[in-house]
């Protein structure tokens, strides 16, 4: 038995694959340099879901599909939902997704792609005390989440900068929420409840939720000048240092060197990257020196938190943003589960007190 699975393959695919060993991620036959900076997210949908979904729109459709599909979700939930302000973004996306009826047809899986697009905005407006955006079907998705964000139309390096993102975490293998979401599509369920599985795991603090805390550290160290000193006193309480190590990758995690490019390319403020640079670098150091066992390498979380901020996204919905570009992934292996027909149901051992035998 392994603890997490770890080392048990559960499913065969032909989506992605991940070499933890050289740092390379393949997508449908495509390296990740191949992809991101250079694929926008409408070509990453038809990219993952051709041959999987029936009825999907050719991909030069798929643009004016994408912006029907978030209009719709804007005038039958966001413009309908009561929705309480209190909760947090993810709470909020999720409640709404909810509202999707449930099928396993191209209508329902355009729905799910367009929804954290509109949900997101929607959630963030919402908290703060505006009304939502509606969506501007013309715009690309990437383009249209920013506009409907701000209430600005965002710069052509500020939507490419979110394409980038979206592409580079479409799909990683048989994670956590991709591992929920085919066991809830190997029941039949729904596209709609297997993405929801999706979410919920996302949301958890060791997978999708883990990039906001990088902007909490980068905000209590202040200035390079401080990182070492910073991190060697976090690590002597027994912190994790966020951004930092991966459950697969054994060297540097090729996402971070995409998403990297994509904040240099932004012209972001030189100043807070030069900051993020010091502190990849101190705790680099740091790690080989206290745990010289250990493959501790840059993660995507760690210019993930940096790209989304320089996109105006607040750190409590970076798990909502992962979604956006997750989503496309955990409907490919939902109908890829659905494809092969079978249940997931892996057994477990018991090792539990025996009942006492009668005298």
């Amino acid at each position: 038995m392994s603890d997490g699975l770890e080392n048990v393959v559960a499913a065969h695919t032909v989506l992605s694959d991940v070499d933890g060993a050289a740092g390379r991620l393949v997508i449908r036959g495509h390296s990740l340099d191949e992809l991101a900076g250079h694929t926008s997210f409408e070509q990453m949908v038809s990219l993952m879901l051709d041959g999987f979904v029936p009825g999907l729109p050719a991909a030069k459709d798929i643009p004016a599909a994408l912006g029907a599909a978030r209009r719709e979700l804007f005038e039958t939930v966001v413009a309908k939902a009561a929705l309480p302000a209190e909760l947090g973004p993810v709470e909020l996306v999720r409640a709404m997704t909810a509202l999707i009826p449930d099928g396993e047809d191209a209508g329902t899986a355009l729905r799910l792609l367009a929804a954290p697009a509109v949900f997101t905005p929607a959630a963030l407006r919402i908290r703060q005390g505006l009304a939502p955006i509606a969506p501007d079907p013309a715009l690309s998705q990437a383009a249209d989440t920013l506009r409907m964000l701000t209430g600005t139309a965002p710069t052509q390096q500020q939507a490419a900068a979110l394409d980038t993102y979206l592409v580079t975490v479409a799909d990683h293998g048989l994670n956590a929420s991709t591992f929920a979401a085919r066991v809830v599509a190997s029941t039949r369920a729904g596209l709609v409840s297997a993405v929801l599985a999706g979410i919920s795991a996302l949301k958890g603090p060791l997978h999708g939720g883990a990039p906001g805390p990088v902007i909490e550290m980068l905000d209590a160290i202040g200035e390079p000048a401080n990182a070492r000193a910073q991190l060697e006193a976090a690590l002597d309480r027994g912190d994790r240092l966020m951004g930092f190590g991966h459950r697969v990758y054994r060297v540097r995690d090729p996402r971070a060197d995409a998403l990297k490019g994509a904040i240099r390319r932004l012209g972001a403020d030189s100043g807070r990257l030069a900051l993020a640079e010091a502190v990849e670098q101190a705790a680099l150091a740091i790690l080989r020196e206290r745990k010289p066992n250990r493959t501790l390498e840059t993660n995507v979380e760690f210019y993930t938190a940096l790209l989304l901020e320089a996109l105006e996204f607040t750190p409590d919905s970076f798990t909502c943003v992962f979604a956006l570009g997750r989503t496309v992934g955990w409907i490919a292996h939902a109908h890829e589960q659905i494809a092969g027909g079978k249940l997931i149901r892996p057994q477990s051992v018991y090792v539990g007190p025996q009942p006492r035998q009668a005298a």
